[in-house]
């Protein structure tokens, strides 16, 4: 048993954890640049936790600009084992309600303009993305979300959009009823591949701000409900934070549906074909298939 160190990457109106003892922001060099921000570390019911601002402080990346590759690495260097996506979305059903949570499980992928993978020429890598989620944090996410008195849906296919614009209606119609997606955001991709590849347990909590486009009592997407949407579910979403601790508890065995294995069978590229330069950029988020697992690596 291993121990367990939460990570939370906070979307659009979740920009801190109440509570953490010791906290303090620590900067993370990685291989792919710079990370959207410092990392909030300290730890919550004897339980080290990492928060990491996607968007920045002060809200300064678009959902296509986030540096989506030196996040993950950055959190995987400083221990994170079990990670969760806490991120605005907008609503295909009308009993997923603004407010409502949804613990995603399954992601339609139709961004276009970002960095989707650590692997690449030099060191090949495919890893298995059938369920990008992770069951086993997935149902601690939804009994935190209960426990802090959250109306929350289990399980729901999330189509991830380029952005920053706001589907079309037509595009809202089409994702709602002949593709059967259930939410809609902008951030869910790469951020779940890469989580897969750095071997981390990656578990999405959507939090509903309105009905998209396609909603006849609704209308179009309005970014001012967005605003007040989101004061409220900020709340609920540090509530369901600061109970995860308590819940996935300190000691931490493997993952039952091999999430912390994920690249057993993945890598490709024969050794002696395998670029230097690429292995160590992989170093954090692969080290421990690749034997370049660097020994220290920043502590929070």
């Amino acid at each position: 048993m291993t121990q367990t160190r939460i990570g939370i990457i906070g979307g659009s109106g979740l920009y801190q954890i109440d509570g953490l003892e010791d906290a303090h922001w620590t900067e993370v060099d990685t291989p792919w640049g710079a990370p959207s921000d410092a990392v909030l570390t300290g730890t919550l019911d004897g339980v080290p936790m990492a928060f990491l601002p996607r968007h920045g402080r002060g809200h300064v990346h678009s959902p296509s600009t986030v540096p989506y590759r030196a996040n993950i690495d950055a959190l995987k260097r400083l221990g994170v084992t079990d990670l969760v996506s806490v991120s605005a979305c907008g609503s295909f059903r009308k009993r997923m309600k603004p407010g409502d949570f949804v613990i995603v499980d399954q992601i339609i992928d139709r961004t276009v303009a970002r960095e989707a993978s650590f692997f690449g020429t030099g060191c090949v890598g495919h890893v298995s993305l059938a369920h990008p989620t992770c069951a086993r944090l997935g149902k601690g996410c939804a009994k935190a979300a209960k426990a802090a008195g959250v109306t929350v849906h289990r399980g729901g296919t999330y189509l991830a959009m380029e952005g920053p614009q706001f589907s079309t209606l037509a595009e809202s119609r089409l994702y709602r009823e002949a593709w059967g997606c259930d939410v809609i955001g902008m951030t869910a991709m790469p951020e779940a591949r890469l989580a897969r590849e750095a071997e981390l347990c990656y578990a999405i909590v959507a939090m509903i701000t309105d009905y998209d486009s396609w909603h006849p009592d609704h209308g179009e997407v309005d970014v001012a409900q967005i605003i007040a949407t989101l004061t409220g579910n900020a709340d609920k979403g540090r509530a369901l934070v600061s109970r995860l601790p308590a819940l996935l508890g300190a000691g931490r065995a493997a993952c039952k549906t091999g999430c912390d294995r994920a690249l057993d069978n993945a890598i490709l590229t024969a050794p002696d074909k395998r670029d230097a330069a690429a292995l160590k950029r992989l170093e954090a988020v692969a080290g421990r298939v690749l034997g370049t697992a660097n020994q220290s690596e920043t502590e929070a």
